[in-house]
């Protein structure tokens, strides 16, 4: 019978060891494998050279190609309903959709590698420019079409870093052909709406002025009231109503609806006040130096137009009494351009200065009349609607009556 001392038991534990360190060694070979793909995985995607990735499912590996995500992206680029394209640094174009070249009515090949200056009405070109300068821009501009077309679009524009091409652009625009249409359409109905307002207004008031005119006859058979002062308040306030009842008329022909040529409707209101106020035999001749192009709203029309009547009627009814001729003139300028009548933009710009001067050289408003305490009702409504505006009135006496009044009004204000 043998006897084993406690060497003999050694050998067991060694080999366990051994092999507990190949595993060992193993698995760090099999990390730094896993840490060299990754790394390779990481510098393929960063410098554009992956061709695939493969990732583990539920049935094995799922492999998706680099090749399968660009035809995905182009089908969808292609059905987009906006046109779409890139440009290179010097501002031609590297690639555009279906849908661009539909919109500029040229096919791709006389497309791609021209510049895109060649498709961007001259009227856009600054805008154009200024979009290209921003890092991300838009706005509305217009294109131009093969054939000279333009096209309103709305363009999206978005500067990237391409290689080589620091200063390269990604293009999206929409087409807005349809949508100005429709807002023309719109625009249209809306000024016809305005119009038809206008035209009913403006018939509304030659009522009353028709109502006014019936309760006056009234009394032109009594005797003791023919000649007083209700026949003649009765005409005063038809006038005043024919004034307004002129201004929507004039904005119902005319080519505007919010504002009005203030030029054109004094020659109607003179005109018609010559008619009511006639005269007999006497010559009295209306003189008119008018600034062509003042553009006024309603709110300043009005109680100008009634201004205007006021003074006028006024000078045909006590101006030339007892005499057979005379003058009445109305002079209309922008102090802006007093020199130069026929500059429309100073004429309209912001903050003009305006003048109207009702003149005549009849017999002169008696020396105790003053404009601060004023007896007569015309005179009266006169300086309450300078004041409505704003403005300033100055009389001045000699050899007649001149009356000025200044207001201030910005473009069709």
């Amino acid at each position: 019978m043998s006897y084993k001392g406690p060497e003999a038991s050694e050998p067991v534990p060694n080999k366990a060891l051994l092999a507990e360190n190949r595993a060992l060694k193993n698995e760090v070979q099999s990390l730094r494998a896993r840490l060299e793909e990754a790394e390779e995985l990481k510098r393929a995607i960063s410098e554009g050279d992956l061709d695939a990735l493969v990732l583990p499912g539920p049935e094995g590996e799922l492999i998706f190609t680099l090749d399968s995500a660009d035809r995905a992206y182009r089908a969808l680029v292609e059905t987009m309903n906006e046109g779409t394209a890139t440009l290179a640094c010097d501002s031609s174009i590297l690639y555009c959709n279906r849908y661009f070249t539909d919109l500029l009515r040229t096919p791709p090949q006389a497309i791609i590698g021209t510049s895109i200056y060649r498709f961007i009405a001259p009227e856009s070109m600054i805008t154009f420019k200024a979009l290209q300068e921003q890092e991300k821009g838009n706005g509305e501009i217009k294109l131009q079409a093969e054939g000279g077309i333009s096209l309103p679009a709305y363009l999206s524009i978005s500067s990237f870093q391409g290689e080589g091409s620091p200063n390269a652009w990604c293009l999206v625009v929409t087409d807005l052909t349809e949508q100005k249409k429709n807002e023309e359409i719109f625009a249209n109905i809306e000024a016809v709406r305005k119009k038809e307002i206008h035209h009913r207004i403006k018939n509304n008031l030659q009522v009353i002025s028709s109502l006014l005119d019936l309760e006056a006859e009234k009394f032109y058979n009594r005797e003791s009231i023919k000649d007083s002062e209700v026949l003649k308040a009765f005409r005063e306030s038809q006038d005043r109503v024919i004034s307004i009842a002129l201004i929507h008329e004039e904005l119902h022909e005319g080519g505007e609806i919010d504002k009005l040529k203030f030029s054109a409707y004094l020659e109607k209101l003179a005109k018609n006040l010559f008619q009511t106020y006639n005269l007999g035999n006497n010559e009295i001749s209306l003189n008119m130096d008018l600034e062509e192009n003042v553009f006024l709203n309603m709110d300043t029309a009005v109680p100008l137009g009634i201004i205007v009547n006021e003074l006028v009627s006024n000078s045909l009814k006590h101006a030339f009494s007892g005499r057979d001729k005379g003058i009445i003139q109305i002079k209309l300028f922008s102090e802006k351009t007093e020199n130069e009548l026929h500059n429309k933009e100073e004429l309209t710009g912001k903050g003009s200065r305006y003048s109207l001067i009702v003149s005549d050289d009849g017999v002169g408003i008696p020396e105790k009349i003053d404009l601060e305490n004023l007896d007569t009702l015309g005179l009266q409504l006169v300086n309450i609607l300078v004041d409505q505006l704003d403005g300033e009135i100055k009389i001045e006496k000699d050899k007649g009556t001149e009356l000025e009044i200044t207001i201030h009004a910005q473009e069709g204000l």
